[in-house]
């Protein structure tokens, strides 16, 4: 069983997946403006945080069974679902084999295509840095996935986010690397998925193509997508922004009185 805690009464569950090199604690500083609607669900996924790695190649959809293995162990059937960056890729792998489960589905700074050729091979020639020299992979990466613009703002962010990247199991990261490579296009998630989509995405962010994304979703009633002034981390970056966007648009049909 994944390492999960679960937080407040509200009627609706936001289960929240963390990204590579990240665990539950990430969400600490958007919480607090969350709407008290939700009851909160944090997951550490396989090999990060407290959960054991599962498997020498993590893919999306072991993930994702692991993910409702808790889901089920907790009784619960209806859920938003949020998940960031690679916790998008998770939630992606989730919505194609469990749709039923999905009142809403939010990228979080996350994409629903594939790695490229470039990006897969840059994966790759990771390995071996992140197997014997992992602190020095955390360090050099970590602090460019924050706005450029704004890192003397951020700087103890990033070292909040470094300290998290540092903690993490070198070979859970290692086996979630090789499960991000193996990742297939998931467009038909956004074209077919009868639950609300919402998209949130950083101007700066260096680890998702967010315009070409932006640009390709279909045009759905049921999608909406935000483009905020920020990096890849916007629940460090603008959490208060962030969560007043999920709190609209996932709540905003919600009666203030459910009658049964």
């Amino acid at each position: 069983m994944l390492n999960f805690e679960r937080k407040g009464n509200g009627k609706e569950t936001l289960v929240l997946l963390h990204g590579f090199m990240e665990n539950l604690s990430i969400w600490s500083d958007m919480e607090p403006h969350l709407s008290d609607n939700f009851s909160l669900l944090k997951i550490d996924l396989p090999g990060h945080g407290q959960s054991e790695i599962i498997a020498e190649v993590q893919t999306m959809e072991m993930m994702a069974e692991e993910v409702k293995k808790v889901l089920d162990h907790e009784n619960i059937t209806k859920i938003h679902l949020l998940g960031h960056s690679m916790g998008g890729y998770v939630s992606l792998a989730f919505a194609e084999k469990h749709p039923e489960y999905l009142k809403s589905l939010t990228l979080f700074f996350s994409t629903y295509f594939p790695d490229d050729d470039e990006k897969k091979e840059q994966r790759i020639k990771s390995y071996r840095i992140i197997k014997d020299a992992f602190a020095h992979y955390a360090r050099a990466g970590v602090p460019n996935l924050f706005n450029p613009n704004e890192k003397d703002i951020l700087e103890g962010k990033i070292e909040t986010a470094l300290e998290i990247a540092l903690s993490t199991n070198n070979l859970g990261a290692l086996a979630s690397i090789k499960g991000m490579v193996e990742r297939t296009d998931k467009k038909h998630i956004m074209e077919n998925l009868e639950a609300k989509i919402l998209v949130l995405a950083g101007k700066h962010d260096n680890a998702v193509k967010t315009e070409t994304m932006i640009k390709h979703l279909p045009d759905r009633t049921n999608i909406k997508s935000y483009i905020l002034d920020c990096g890849h981390n916007g629940h460090w970056e603008k959490p208060a922004i962030c969560a007043e966007i999920i709190n609209t648009e996932l709540l905003h049909n919600m009666p203030k009185h459910l009658v049964f």
